[in-house]
C-alpha cells in the first residue's frame, strides 16, 4: 500500500470520487490511536469496571458504534476531502496527552483520545464527515468521568439542595428532623447526606441515556437538548427522594439505611428516574402538539 502525500485539500475543493473510505488508510489510523492511548484506555476500562456509576461507559461506545452505522448510507454519499485541520487537532491532543501524563490529569489524558480521534476523522473525510457523525461523536465524551476540579465545586451544593428537599418531604410527612447543612438529625439516628446522594454521580448516565433515548424515539433534534436539561433537575430531585425514604426506613430498621438495602434502593431510584424522563419526554411533545393545533386551527 502507498499513500501519496500532496497539497491540502480545503472543505471547498471538488471532492474526491470513487469509494467513500480507504479502509487500510482508516485500520492504520485506528491502530496508532490505540496503540498511543493504549495505557489511557486501559485505565479508562479500569474505572468503568470499579466505579458503579461509570458503569455505561461501557455502552458509551457500542451506542455510539450502532448510531453511526445507521447513518451508513449517508456516509456513503459523502464524497469525502482530506482536511489537513485534523491532523493540527492530532498534534493538539498528543500535546494535551503529554500535559496529562506529566500532572497526572486523568480527564486531560481522556479528552485527548476523543480530540485525537475527531481530528483523524476530520484528516481522513473532512468537515462533512464530522458532521455526519457529530452527534455520535459528542455522545463518546460521556465514557468520560466527570474532573475532579468541577465534581468538588458542584457536589457539595448539591448534597445542601438534596438534603434540604429531603427534610422538607420528611417534615411533610410528619417526620421530625433536624438539619444541619448536609446532616439530617432523626429521632433514631444521624443521616449524612454524602456526595452519592448528591445526584451528580447518576447525572452523568441519566444525561446520557436521555440523550439516547431521545435521539431513538423522538425525530425532533432540538428535544435532544430538552431532555439533556431536564435529566439535571430529575437526577436532583430523585436523589433527595432517595435520601427521605432512607430516613422513613431507617427509623423503622438502621440496618436499612446502609448495605445491600441502600444500594438496591438507589437502582430503585434510577430506574424511578428514567420513568420520571420518559413521562417530561410525553408531557412535552403533548404540550407542543397541542400549542402546534391550536396555531394551526382555522379562525
Amino acid at each position: 500500500m502507498s499513500i501519496v502525500v500532496g497539497r491540502p485539500v480545503r472543505d471547498d475543493a471538488p471532492p474526491r470520487t470513487g469509494a467513500p473510505f480507504d479502509w487500510p488508510v482508516v485500520a492504520w489510523f485506528a491502530i496508532l490511536l490505540i496503540a498511543a492511548y493504549a495505557q489511557v484506555l486501559y485505565r479508562l476500562l479500569q474505572q468503568w469496571w470499579a466505579d458503579p456509576d461509570m458503569g455505561h461507559g461501557f455502552f458509551v461506545p457500542i451506542i455510539a458504534a450502532v448510531i453511526a452505522w445507521g447513518r451508513r448510507d449517508r456516509l456513503r454519499s459523502l464524497a469525502l476531502s482530506t482536511n489537513w485541520w485534523g491532523l493540527a487537532l492530532v498534534v493538539w491532543a498528543s500535546v494535551q496527552l503529554l500535559i496529562g501524563l506529566l500532572g497526572a490529569e486523568l480527564f486531560l489524558t481522556r479528552t485527548a483520545f476523543l480530540i485525537a480521534l475527531i481530528g483523524a476523522v476530520l484528516f481522513l473525510g473532512g468537515a462533512g464527515l464530522v458532521r455526519s457523525l457529530a452527534f455520535p461523536l459528542f455522545l463518546l465524551f460521556f465514557m468520560v468521568p466527570i474532573p475532579k476540579v468541577i465534581f468538588n465545586q458542584v457536589a457539595l451544593p448539591l448534597q445542601l439542595l438534596a438534603s434540604n428537599l429531603a427534610e422538607a418531604f420528611l417534615g411533610a410527612i410528619g417526620v421530625p428532623v433536624l438539619r444541619e447543612g448536609n446532616i439530617l438529625e432523626l429521632a433514631s439516628q444521624r443521616l449524612n447526606v454524602v456526595e452519592a446522594c448528591s445526584g451528580i454521580r447518576s447525572l452523568l448516565s441519566l444525561s446520557f441515556l436521555a440523550l439516547v433515548y431521545a435521539y431513538f424515539f423522538d425525530s425532533k433534534p432540538w428535544m435532544r437538548a430538552v431532555l439533556l436539561l431536564a435529566s439535571a433537575p430529575i437526577a436532583i430531585l430523585a436523589n433527595a427522594g432517595r435520601v427521605a425514604i432512607t430516613g422513613i426506613l431507617s427509623e423503622r430498621n438502621a440496618e436499612l439505611a446502609d448495605g445491600f438495602f441502600h444500594a438496591a434502593e438507589g437502582w430503585v431510584i434510577f430506574v424511578i428516574s428514567l420513568a420520571a424522563l420518559f413521562l417530561a419526554h410525553r408531557l412535552i411533545d403533548v404540550s407542543i402538539n397541542g400549542v402546534s393545533r391550536l396555531v394551526r386551527r382555522p379562525r
